[in-house]
């Protein structure tokens, strides 16, 4: 291909930039339409509705609680998009309301009904029969009235300190001797012990028939109000900031500070106001002054509170409503336990999950710990399962005598607690236990065991996309790396060496370390195919990660764009890069695949001028906070057959994708992937399910 001939042209125009809390509600939009779908078997369809409730949570006890404080600080300025804060909350508003609206209509126009259909009924106080509703009446007497403690709300009675995300029945009681006495308003907290499913009945046979708590509690309420006649009972729930405020600077033991601030969350500032409609307007105006919180941030909700609850459905056994049964296959070279690092000294492997079981990383770390020849074992935790096999072979290690280092993330969002707990434990058994740089989360991946053999001590490391939690690795694809190569692994050392002691400025020559040199290099690839292209040369990249937020490497891509080169993103969730303008980014598709399992590697291919593609893998999205406030690590592919899976099998599956597939447009709506006439779908996940059973198969 001919070099391009330099014509004068207009300038390009200004980057374009998606919001990125709007462009995240896109994503749970899109969660939403695979409860909607009908090619998802019933029960999955709950999961996903119930998914939307749990993003919701997150999205504000973090997202909207940040605006909210920039809102509330006069901060005005705008984010990259162009939309101040008090205009970004005024739209978050509009598009979350119909969200929740969308939300209860499938609830109840398509999975109530087509779960009765298949024998699964969800009854309300005023549905119940006469006998049901003296079952009912006998399971609050018996398991609920114990544990609640109405609390009222007048002079001598301040309103209390309704914890975080949990179930609250507001009641409005009248007394009979006095009817010219205003409202009494009594708040029944619900303790989170109680189911929020009850299955009525259960040892009669026939259809299940399920009530909400909240129905319950309502219904049942006025006998905790000897004397007082019941007029209304609605339920409701408030969601705070969950943002935790630490200086590490300033925080002299940060394991300390850190459970100071777990217990302080609940009394965070109220954010959000989920609450039954038809509520009473004295009482929901108590509700909102005494939470000193906007109508703008309150959501009526036509049904029950707090749709996370269906998850509970899953456990039901009905394998006729579910996705066929699937069980990670363990059919790689690390399969024979016994051989582990006689297997890793002569080749690379490379594992995809949950398609190949995560079970070979555990086998990695407890052979570590048990062989008598390992002498080190270093390796990062961000998130890890409540009964983490990984942290019982790391405490053996250290039992057994071996130098054992845990770097332990505590503040990893929502799993501070458990960490805490782990790194106790870890410090009991003798493990090394720190908590990584100052004012920076420890994202990596990295698992480094130190072995003698012979005269000389040979390294073997893990290196992965996901966490170390084997729960969350059956329904997380993700990719885990082993190597010996030196190169690599002398870099996993010196990070290693970096976070447990000091280090300024330390040279990482194969690996690329957030936030060291990842963002560069990331900007320099990215520029070497813009300068490939503008010199005719072959240049194509394609990206898979969860996230693309950071604002220089979207213009670097715009600028590749403009230069000629091909670009495919495939982003599961936020996208602030705007695809296809005309001088900008024509050259730029992106796509979101979201189905069975929850889309979370990352990895890049660069085209490298026509010769050997770069592939890279890694911990990192390309958002500023995993540049510049995370330690991320980011590896690459050398070997020769795993290279040839990525570009012959991964990515084009990635891309071939149009049973699960959305596409971004410019407009910024997601549309599904087109099927051309007479093509039939094609799921990424159901063919790596395939591909792991004809492994299996031999």
């Amino acid at each position: 291909m001919a070099p391009r001939s330099k014509t004068k042209s207009t300038p390009p125009p200004a980057p374009a930039f998606f919001n990125r809390e709007l462009s995240w509600l896109a994503f749970n939009e899109r969660v939403l339409a695979q409860a909607q779908s009908e090619r998802h078997p019933l029960l999955e369809r709950v999961r996903f509705l119930a998914i939307v409730s749990s993003n919701l949570d997150e999205f504000f006890e973090i997202r909207v609680a940040g605006l909210m404080q920039q809102n509330d600080s006069g901060l005005t300025d705008p984010s990259p998009d162009g939309l101040p804060p008090d205009e970004a909350l005024r739209r978050i508003h509009a598009r979350v309301s119909e969200l929740v609206r969308e939300q209860y209509r499938c609830w109840q126009t398509q999975l109530m009904p087509a779960l009765a259909a298949h024998g699964i009924l969800f009854r309300s106080a005023r549905e119940l029969s006469p006998v049901e509703l003296k079952w009912v009446r006998a399971y609050f007497r018996d398991q609920v009235y114990p544990v609640l403690t109405p609390l009222a709300l007048d002079q001598s009675h301040p309103f209390p300190q309704l914890g975080n995300k949990t179930l609250n029945v507001i009641v409005s009681l009248d007394n009979p001797d006095t009817p010219q006495v205003e409202k009494l308003i009594a708040i029944l907290p619900v303790p989170r012990i109680l189911p929020r499913l009850v299955v009525i009945a259960p040892k009669n046979g026939g259809p299940q028939r399920t009530i909400f708590l909240s129905e319950i509690i309502k219904l049942c309420a006025g006998e905790l109000f000897p004397g007082y006649t019941l007029t209304s009972a609605h339920a409701f729930r408030v969601t705070r900031n969950s943002d935790l405020y630490i200086d590490d600077e300033e925080a002299e033991n940060l394991l300390k500070k850190i459970e100071d601030e777990l217990r302080n969350l609940r009394r965070g500032a109220a954010v959000r106001l989920e609450i039954e409609d038809g509520v009473d307007p004295d009482l929901f105006a108590t509700l909102c002054d005494h939470l000193a919180l906007p109508q703008d941030y309150v959501y009526r909700i036509n049904g029950p509170v707090n749709l996370l609850r269906l998850q509970a459905l899953g456990d039901i056994d009905r394998p006729d409503l579910k996705y066929a049964s699937f069980t990670p296959v363990n059919a790689t070279p690390l399969a024979d336990t016994t051989r582990i690092f006689d297997t890793l000294r002569a080749q690379d492997v490379l594992l995809h999950h949950p398609y190949d079981s995560f079970q070979p990383v555990v086998d990695f770390v407890e052979q570590a710990a048990r062989d008598p020849q390992v002498f080190a074992i270093k390796q990062t935790f961000y998130r890890t399962s409540g009964d983490s096999p990984l942290v019982r072979a790391l405490i053996e290690a250290s039992r057994n005598g071996k130098q054992v280092t845990a770097l332990v993330e505590l503040k990893a969002r929502f799993d501070e607690a458990n960490n805490i707990q782990w790194a106790k434990q870890l410090e009991e058994a003798g493990v090394h236990v720190v908590y990584g740089l100052v004012g920076h989360k420890t994202h990596c991946k990295l698992c480094l065991v130190v072995r003698r053999e012979g005269r000389r001590m040979k390294h073997y490391a893990h290196l992965g996309t996901g966490n170390y939690n084997p729960r969350t690795a059956r329904f997380y694809t993700d990719l885990s790396y082993f190597t010996t190569r030196h190169g690599i692994t002398r870099d996993v050392a010196q990070l290693f060496n970096t976070l447990t002691g000091f280090g300024r400025s330390p040279v990482f020559r194969h690996l690329l370390v957030a936030p060291y040199n990842l963002h560069r290099r990331i900007g320099e690839l990215i520029a070497r195919e813009a300068k490939n292209a503008a010199a005719g040369k072959p240049a194509r990249i394609i990206v898979k990660m969860n996230a693309l937020v950071d604002r220089a490497i979207i213009e670097a891509l715009y600028a590749a764009s403009r230069a000629g080169v091909k670009i495919d993103l495939i982003i599961r969730g936020v996208c602030c890069l705007v695809p296809g303008v005309k001088g900008l980014s024509e050259n730029i598709r992106v796509r979101s695949i979201v189905g069975r399992f929850l889309e979370h590697a990352r990895a890049i291919y660069f085209e490298n001028a026509g010769g050997e593609p770069l592939i890279i893998a890694g911990s990192a999205d390309w958002m500023p906070r995993n540049f510049f406030r995370r330690v991320e690590v980011v590896f690459p592919i050398d070997d020769p057959v795993l290279r040839r899976w990525f570009i012959r099998d991964f990515f084009p599956a990635e891309l071939r994708d149009n049973a699960n597939a959305h596409l971004l447009h410019t407009s910024g709506a997601y549309t599904p992937a087109p099927r051309r006439t007479g093509e039939s779908g094609f799921s990424v996940q159901a063919h790596c399910i395939t591909s792991a059973g004809q492994r299996a198969a031999g």
